[in-house]
């Protein structure tokens, strides 16, 4: 693939990720809906560019960073270096796909190995987004 062709599909790939998403699935270290520290969060990812910012439901901003995806893996491959909060200065190495209007990603702890499959074992975390919304003001 040409530089110009890897490019376009790299913006065409970004497109997809902008908007509102909400959590619907979460998996941590192989346990579904795990009860921890999380349990109360009714998390919402904001994308814009290649920026995040995730809000949680007391209206709080735990989480902010930035991605980075890689389209020559497979899986497709996703960077998030968070910016701000406890992570902050981190980078979590994932694998992503789109079903329809929802995204599924795994992600290692820092320094882990990036997972091979949508399926978590110790030191991984895997979420179901479903879209809210296409663009950072709310519209579908």
């Amino acid at each position: 693939m040409k530089e110009s062709e890897m490019d376009n599909a790299l913006e065409k790939e970004i497109a997809k990720f902008q908007g509102t998403w909400r959590q619907i699935g979460y998996e941590r270290d192989g346990v579904r809906e795990p009860i921890d520290d999380e349990k109360d969060w009714k998390p919402r990812a904001t994308n814009i560019g290649t920026s995040f910012v995730v809000t949680i439901a007391d209206g709080t901003v735990p989480i902010q960073g930035t991605f980075k995806i890689d389209l020559t893996q497979k899986p497709k491959a996703i960077d998030y270096t968070d910016t701000h909060g406890a992570d902050a200065g981190k980078t979590f190495l994932a694998i992503y796909y789109f079903e329809g209007d929802k995204q599924i990603f795994c992600a290692a702890a820092e320094g882990q190995p990036r997972p091979k499959e949508f399926k978590t074992k110790l030191g991984e975390v895997l979420r179901i987004l479903q879209r809210e919304s296409s663009d950072e003001t709310g519209r579908a």
